[in-house]
């Protein structure tokens, strides 16, 4: 029951801090690498193409933390195989992907085909993270406590209101380029710290509170 519960509120943490980490990543990729990267050889075709990619690994961070978190629920109970079974899985429909989604995109003459490759990574990480759940789930290991669904609502809400505040306050694009260093350096940290507390303060405005967070002991 211990384990479970800890397990339950891992999962809780994963989603309250890369969901809008995901969000985030995916909208400010473009300012980002342009205020990190661009100048010299490095020109604004290079930032739109690294632009696409990172966006595609962005969708897919919460797969990728949510298997971190998963893998544990397996190693505690001294069960080594179904991971990396589960994981030879991923790595073949990763495979798989980069073919079916690489492929079409080159061939269409769309720009950014490499992107497909982050874009197949992403999506076998949630296969991944999501074959694991099963299995956890499916064994008893991992137990929800009540409140879920509240806690997905509040989480979407939060994330849904960051993001169209940093869709409509963020500059565009062209913008970022025509900038200075410093002055992409303000705006990139102005719509970090802002979307930050654009996210917090809905969760707050919402009723979630910080003892809501923490690990409660198992009941007896």
């Amino acid at each position: 029951a211990g384990f479970a519960n800890m397990l339950d509120w891992a999962l809780r943490m994963v989603l309250l801090i890369a969901a809008p980490a995901a969000v985030g990543l995916f909208l400010l990729a473009g300012p980002m690498l342009t205020t990190i990267f661009y100048g010299g050889q490095f020109g604004a075709d290079d930032v739109a193409m690294a632009t696409l990619s990172l966006m595609a690994y962005a969708a897919g961070l919460l797969g990728f933390t949510l298997v971190k978190v998963l893998v544990p629920g397996y190693f505690a109970r001294q069960n080594t195989k179904t991971p990396v079974r589960i994981g030879i899985i991923a790595l073949l429909a990763n495979m798989v992907m980069n073919v079916v989604i690489v492929l079409p995109w080159y061939l269409s003459g769309a720009a950014g085909p490499h992107a497909g490759l982050a874009v197949a990574t992403s999506i076998s990480a949630f296969l991944n993270a999501g074959l694991l759940y099963r299995g956890l789930r499916r064994e008893g290991v991992l137990v929800h406590s009540p409140g879920w669904g509240r806690f997905l609502v509040r989480i979407v809400v939060a994330c849904s209101v960051m993001a169209m505040l940093l869709n409509y306050f963020v500059p565009p694009a062209a913008a970022w380029l025509e900038a200075d260093f410093w002055r992409t350096c303000y705006w990139l940290g102005g719509a970090v710290f802002g979307g930050a507390a654009a996210y917090l303060g809905v969760l707050f405005a919402m009723g979630v509170r910080p003892s809501e967070l923490r690990l409660q002991p198992p009941a007896v």
